[in-house]
């Protein structure tokens, strides 16, 4: 179970609840804050003085002063104007993340809503009731407006309660109305009042729900990326020496000397290292620490981006002691969207030298000695075209990669008459980033299915040597599960079968099993 406050939520308990579906329920402490922040607000209310989100209207509007009659139908107003996204639905993972992103930062006590909104979104995740939610129309500023506001429209309703301002949501596997959904569910639908539409809808919360599962998915596959970089390694004769860690520590960046360290852990043992009089590899091998390792450095500045964000308060104004309402602009999502491009580059490059080195493992000028295309036998070249269309996949992932890396957050538009002329894009930076963390899954699963085969035309060529402990664990688990092919077959469907090793954790976890390694909790 997953209890929130506001202040203490993590990375890895957003993606058991987003991907295993775990329980979450509100600390006593949430509840009273979020109680005594409701007080204030009806401080506010009573004084009658305009203030922004809570007696105006919105955005360019803020000058115009709603009387208390009018409070329901102003907020249910903002989501069913704001609902306007377009594109394909998000995952149910992502939704799932935002929704308990949303209620930790209303549970922070800043917002000024009522437990029950709170309560509503919590019962929503636990029963599963998922809103489908657009993946495109966010500016990241003011937050993910039109996400959110799909969101509000499953969540909430007005006297009218029509089922076609519902928006849509699944449940229990079948897609319904919002409204039928919550019916299904045995969840009421809540009445915005004071202040509640603009706590619902203002903040970069689908922004940081996908920057916190590209962060976990992000470290699962800097861990992957060692073990294909091993299994090249051993299968192209490598030399050791270029993970030495003097040479790494002359250098002082922590991810390249964890990288190098993991790398000499998981070939330990290895009788195929520094089998030849080589006295360098070349880069995509050589320099992989230097080009991998900054890639965990990089991800430990965006994790801790990623964490403040989940537990920052993101709607405007907040609602401080004694009915205090200050407007500012934690809403803007440009923390979110510069910490994704920057993860997004760091990825690309990983995908990037994962590539070279498929491409090195096929060309016969450069595998020392191995077939061509990593076909069965020399005299099978033409007839078979082995690994040469694997790699044209990953070059083509990697081409694409670099374009999704290519920075989202320098680009702006004004919006709303120019109040908000400086938006930060975040979404988009987010989302790419999310498809370059898929590209680069394929393409590691492309390098480990290939350099696998490698590995078994190398020790067929010389039984007598053996890779390291690690290694020959990951080339054990991937064989048990696509055993080797002498000729052409229909290697997607194999690639797939690696890919999903790599996305359920068990190539990991099988290879720090063999080197007496506890993943520990959540690896």
């Amino acid at each position: 179970m997953i209890e929130i406050d506001g202040h203490s939520l993590s990375i890895d308990e957003i993606q058991r609840a987003a991907s295993e579906y775990e329980e979450v329920v509100l600390s006593q402490t949430a509840v009273d804050n979020i109680q005594q922040s409701r007080e204030w607000v009806q401080k506010i209310i009573q004084r009658g003085k305009p203030v922004y989100g809570i007696n105006t209207g919105f955005g360019i509007f803020a000058d115009k002063k709603i009387s208390p009659q009018e409070t329901q139908q102003l907020n249910r107003n903002l989501i069913l104007s704001h609902a306007v996204g377009t594109g394909e639905t998000l995952p149910v993972e992502v939704v799932r993340a935002a929704m308990l992103i949303r209620a930790n930062t209303l549970a922070k006590g800043l917002s000024g809503v009522r437990l029950d909104l709170i309560t509503s979104l919590l019962d929503m995740l636990n029963k599963g009731v998922h809103p489908l939610i657009p993946s495109q129309g966010s500016l990241g500023s003011s937050g993910d407006l039109a996400p959110l506001s799909h969101l509000g429209l499953v969540l909430s309703t007005d006297q009218n309660d029509l089922e076609e301002h519902s928006g849509w949501a699944s449940y229990q596997g079948e897609t319904y109305s919002g409204k039928g959904a919550m019916a299904k569910a045995d969840i009421p639908r809540i009445i915005l009042e004071e202040k509640e539409g603009l706590a619902l809808n203002n903040g970069a919360t689908f922004s940081a729900a996908i920057g916190s599962l590209v962060c976990a998915e992000t470290r699962n596959l800097l861990a992957i990326s060692e073990i294909a970089l091993c299994l090249s390694l051993e299968s192209l004769l490598g030399i050791s020496s270029a993970f030495d860690p003097r040479i790494h520590e002359s250098r002082q960046h922590p991810g390249q000397i964890r990288f190098a360290s993991r790398v000499l852990a998981i070939t330990q043992g290895s009788t195929l290292l520094d089998a030849t009089d080589r006295v360098q590899d070349a880069y995509s091998l050589r320099c992989s620490p230097q080009v991998q390792g900054p890639a965990y450095d990089t991800l430990d500045f965006v994790e801790n981006i990623i964490r403040r964000e989940i537990n920052a308060a993101t709607d405007n104004p907040l609602i401080f002691p004694e009915g205090e309402a200050i407007s500012g602009g934690n809403f803007h999502g440009e923390p979110v969207g510069l910490a994704m491009d920057f993860v997004a580059i760091a990825l690309a490059e990983v995908a990037g030298i994962s590539e070279r080195r498929i491409y090195r493992l096929t060309d016969g000028r450069l595998n020392e000695d191995l077939p061509a295309m990593l076909v069965d036998t020399h005299q099978d070249a033409g007839l078979n075209s082995g690994m040469m269309m694997p790699q044209y996949t990953a070059a083509s992932l990697v081409l694409e990669n670099r374009s999704l890396a290519s920075p989202d957050s320098i680009h702006s538009l004004p919006t709303s008459a120019s109040q908000e002329d400086h938006n930060a894009n975040a979404m988009t930076a987010a989302r790419h980033a999310l498809d370059v963390v898929r590209n680069t899954r394929h393409i590691l699963a492309i390098e480990l299915y290939t350099a696998a085969r490698a590995l078994d035309l190398r020790l067929r060529d010389h039984p007598d040597l053996h890779p390291g402990k690690g290694t020959a664990a990951a080339h054990r688990i991937i064989r048990e599960l696509v055993p080797y092919q002498p000729g052409d077959t229909l290697w997607g469907p194999e690639i797939e079968q690696v890919k999903k090793l790599v996305e359920s954790g068990q190539l990991l976890s099988g290879v720090d099993q063999a080197l007496n390694i506890d993943p520990g909790p959540g690896g």
